[in-house]
């Protein structure tokens, strides 16, 4: 955590802190990437050299691209000390939902498919494999559970509950039609986005629902590289998968992880890199 004259600390997150002004003033906050790394729910050592600006860099890129309201607080104005790794944002209203959007069969998803022949509850055809691009983008949701707790997919019903039928509708709209949107671009720099979550909140002077957090960057999707693809070559990640297949070979899950070898940072600080210079971020 850094200090910051004129700010105040006020959380911290698996990978990133989150400010607001020192002088009392609600309307906005400070987001500020780290270069933490997480996997399985643990904050791993060491962390990935520059993840945090890289990824602020594509969250970036991505809102200026996409169409919709934000939370960017334009011009962006932040601390030297953290320059390059921060958003200044609008205070919002957060909704407590966690809008999955899938536009492929993989991870979660391959999993329950084999057993349930759907994906959080959205039924799909027979004979899908691991790594097929589904008939249509799914919507899935998931409900954001408080911090230490596990995030939980859900309904589209249950959302309906927690936010309301119009909300709810909204919500899946939103995010079907950035994800559309998102896809169109990828695809132009030879790239698929597998899956993808955003999140929203209202403005609270009016209530207008805008596009929040980060988007789109290596942490909140999956990338693939669209010619490997097309090849068979499923499941190469631009993201941390090279520190999460790592983690799951070397580690039982108990105790402490071990800390990630000097090659394993590496690879995946260049991984990141190699997405920001496909979008030529």
């Amino acid at each position: 955590m850094v200090t910051l004259p004129g700010w105040e600390h006020v959380y911290s997150g698996k990978v990133r802190e989150l400010y607001r002004p020192a002088d009392g003033a609600g309307d906005r906050l400070l987001v500020v990437a780290s270069d933490r790394v997480s996997a399985f729910d643990h904050v791993l050592e060491p962390g990935i050299p520059e993840k945090g600006v890289l990824l602020t860099r594509l969250s970036l890129w991505w809102f200026d691209r996409l169409g919709v309201p934000d939370h960017l607080i334009q011009p962006q104005s932040v601390p030297d000390e953290v320059a390059g790794r921060a958003m200044l944002v609008k205070a919002l209203e957060m909704y407590p939902i966690e809008c999955v959007v899938r536009g492929y069969l993989t991870g979660s998803g391959w999993a329950e498919y084999r057993e349930t022949q759907s994906v959080c509850g959205v039924p799909l055809p027979a004979g899908l494999s691991d790594g097929d691009r589904l008939p249509e983008p799914i919507y899935t949701p998931a409900y954001k559970a408080p911090q230490g707790e596990h995030d939980e997919n859900i309904t589209f019903e249950r959302t309906v509950e927690l936010v309301g039928e119009e909300r709810a509708d909204e919500l899946r709209r939103l995010s079907l039609e950035v994800f559309a949107t998102a896809s169109a671009i990828a695809e132009e720099h030879g790239v698929l986005l597998a899956d993808t979550k955003f999140e929203f909140g209202a403005e609270p002077d009016t209530g207008a629902t805008v596009l929040a957090d980060e988007v789109l960057t290596s942490d909140s999707s999956r990338y693939w590289d669209a010619e490997e693809w097309h090849r068979g070559v499923r499941g190469r990640s631009f993201d941390k998968q090279i520190v999460r297949d790592w983690l799951a070979a070397n580690w039982d899950r108990t105790g402490t992880p071990p800390r990630l070898p000097d090659e394993i940072v590496e690879r995946t600080a260049a991984r990141y890199r190699e997405l920001i210079d496909r979008f030529g971020a």
